[in-house]
């Protein structure tokens, strides 16, 4: 996990500065398939960008 910084995307067509975060996994590709890896790090994004959905999980 990287630290938050500012950086230029582009959202409904226009050119915003937002704070991004760099999110990497590193895993055994003997043991878990991708997929599955990426399944797990898309459920951490989520829940970093939206610490109530591990509410609605429950």
């Amino acid at each position: 996990m990287h630290g938050i910084t500012k950086r230029a995307v582009v959202k409904n067509d226009q050119v915003v500065i937002r704070p991004m975060m760099y999110l990497a996994l590193t895993y055994d590709h003997r043991l878990i398939d991708g997929r599955e890896a990426v399944t797990f790090l898309c459920h951490i994004r989520d829940y970093i960008e939206d610490p109530r959905l591990m509410l609605l999980d429950l």
